[in-house]
């Protein structure tokens, strides 16, 4: 199949935005992909269980259990027990946790600045709305 034009540029944004973000995980001390959609989707829903985890992250539970100790063991995630039953436990991300997703949000702002900052300021502000709205359509 041809890729047309906006294929291109498609792909070209998609692998942009890789490249800043797996330079951001590097720089934080090599994060795995997998460690960060654990805390993002912690970020997003605190308290959720293991089984919930697992399952917005396409995991097993054995594989998210074992992801969960590492990340306690950083002092990422804390693990606790649910306040709804005691069968099962609640997973919440530290201040430490926050902390690290703040600072990889932070570089990759920083590296799609620089990006940004390379093209004529005055199509800058058209460039980013069309941006906003572009992630606006995925949340739909």
């Amino acid at each position: 199949m041809k890729r047309t034009p906006d294929d291109e540029a498609l792909l070209s944004v998609a692998r942009l935005a890789m490249d800043v973000s797996v330079r951001a995980a590097e720089e934080l001390g090599g994060l795995s992909p997998v460690q960060l959609r654990a805390l993002t989707a912690l970020r997003g829903r605190s308290g959720l269980n293991l089984a919930q985890l697992a399952e917005e992250m396409g995991v097993t539970v054995s594989t998210a259990s074992r992801l969960v100790d590492r990340l306690v063991a950083a002092d990422w995630v804390h693990r606790g027990p649910s306040p709804n039953t005691r069968r099962e436990i609640s997973l919440s991300l530290t201040a430490v946790g926050r902390g690290v997703l703040r600072k990889f949000d932070d570089r990759r702002v920083a590296g799609l600045r620089a990006c940004l900052d390379t093209l004529p300021a005055d199509r800058r502000p058209a460039i980013v709305a069309a941006f906003a709205q572009f992630a606006e359509g995925t949340r739909s």
